[in-house]
Parts: C-alpha cells; sequence; structure tokens
C-alpha cells in the first residue's frame, strides 16, 4: 500500500527562490513533532542511504557488526539500534519507512516475588519495561505483566477527538526554517513586510504533497538546513 501524502500549499517568492512559508493542516505539524520522539538510532537507519554528516553512522554500523558475544546478557544490538518508538499522539508518521511503533498501550513488567498481602515491600519499589529483567531485591525475572493506563483523554463535551498532537480547526503557518505558528491574515502580512516583498506578483502559490521521499528528506535537511521547505520543494517545482 502506497504511503499517505499530507498536501502543503507553498507561498513562493520566485525572485528570490525561497519558500516563504507553508499553509499546513494538523496532518504535517503532527508530522513535524514525531520527529522529536525519533530515538537518535532511529534517525541513523532512516537516514543511512540519504547519507549521515559526521560519525555517528559509523559507530551505529559498528555496533551493528560487534558480535553478540560483547553484550550484556539482558541487552539485544535490535533494542538498540530498531528502537519501538512511543508516539504519546497515538501518530505513527506514515511517511517515514519502517518506524517500529510500540501499541499506543506500553507494557510494564514486575517480578512474581509476592506474600499473601500482596507484593514484597522491596520488590514493590521495582518495575521495568523488559520482562528478562532481573529484580534488584530478589533476583527474580521480572516477568509478570501489568497494565499501562494511559491518562484520559481531556475533550470538551460536544467536540470530536482527532489523536495526534494539536487541534485540526486552524490552519498553521511553517516557515522555511519549520518554525510554526496559527496561520492569520495579519501574520501573514507582517510576514511579507520582514521579507521586504515589494511585488505580490513575484508571489506564486504551489500546492505539493509530503509523501515517503520527502518525509526522510525532510527529517535529513532539518538536521542540516534553515532552509528545510525550499530545499526539498524547489529543486522539484524548477524541474515542472
Amino acid at each position: 500500500m502506497a504511503a499517505a501524502k499530507v498536501s502543503l500549499k507553498l507561498l513562493i517568492d520566485k525572485k528570490s527562490h525561497q519558500v516563504l512559508f507553508a499553509e499546513a493542516g494538523k496532518e504535517f505539524v503532527d508530522f513535524l513533532i514525531t520527529i522529536l520522539a525519533l530515538p537518535v538510532g532511529t534517525v541513523i537507519r532512516l537516514l543511512k542511504k540519504q547519507g549521515m554528516v559526521g560519525c555517528l553512522q559509523n559507530f551505529y554500523e559498528s555496533i551493528e557488526n560487534l558480535s553478540d558475544t560483547y553484550l550484556q546478557p539482558d541487552q539485544n544490538k535490535d533494542s538498540l539500534l530498531k528502537p519501538e518508538v512511543y508516539f504519546s499522539g497515538g501518530v505513527v508518521p506514515l511517511q517515514l519507512p519502517n518506524v517500529e511503533s510500540s501499541s499506543t498501550s506500553r507494557n510494564f513488567y514486575r517480578c512474581n516475588n509476592s506474600n499473601s498481602y500482596g507484593y514484597s515491600t522491596n520488590c514493590i519499589s521495582y518495575v521495568s519495561a523488559n520482562s528478562s529483567a532481573i529484580c534488584p531485591s530478589c533476583q527474580n525475572s521480572m516477568s509478570r505483566k501489568l497494565n499501562f493506563v494511559d491518562p484520559p483523554s481531556s475533550i470538551n463535551p460536544g467536540s470530536s477527538s482527532e489523536g495526534g498532537y494539536v487541534k485540526g480547526v486552524v490552519t498553521y503557518m511553517v516557515m522555511d526554517n519549520l518554525v510554526v505558528n496559527p496561520l492569520s491574515a495579519i501574520s501573514s502580512i507582517t510576514l511579507l513586510n520582514n521579507f521586504n516583498v515589494k511585488e505580490v506578483g513575484n508571489l506564486e502559490e504551489k500546492v505539493v504533497d509530503l509523501g515517503m521521499d520527502e518525509g526522510v528528506k525532510l527529517l535529513k535537511a532539518s538536521l542540516l538546513s534553515n532552509s528545510v521547505l525550499t530545499d526539498i520543494f524547489l529543486p522539484k517545482l524548477s524541474m515542472k
């Protein structure tokens, strides 16, 4: 199945060949926020084909090639190199390939050491997200599954739950450097003045799609550039 795409409306200054800002819905802003939840190991793996800057990719590959003999018994390379990501907003970024997301409800574990009154006084203080962990108090396996209860959603009566991180009742202004603000007519006019736009005829609106390929490019560009939207979308537009 093809990856879901998110549409953006770019406002482009044709004279300077620059994206001034994008009008975006909650889907794109939610996608940007999910990037904040990505572990470094996941980011490196996603960007390997793009070519990482610096030595993190070298370090990643060296751990990938390291024999399991040198790892602690309770550790495995998959959990380090391909960690599961818990997205608190329940949003899995479909614009990024092969991101291992955990279920909305997380699992925690405790040891089986208990008495007639429940868990022993010492053991009750310990909980783990790894079912193979050893209880520091009794040295037993912490394999008894507990249920994680997500906090209740604070939704006003009469409103519907959209999921994700931000509300969808407004359109958002996303700057070329990914600064996000609610869009308003006043903020747009102020921005045009700040960019010293003299001729409205030099401005162009263009609707573009953010798919999986653009999602990975955006992730890389966000680590390297202050003109992310221009870097990703304008070369493509100039070819049309």
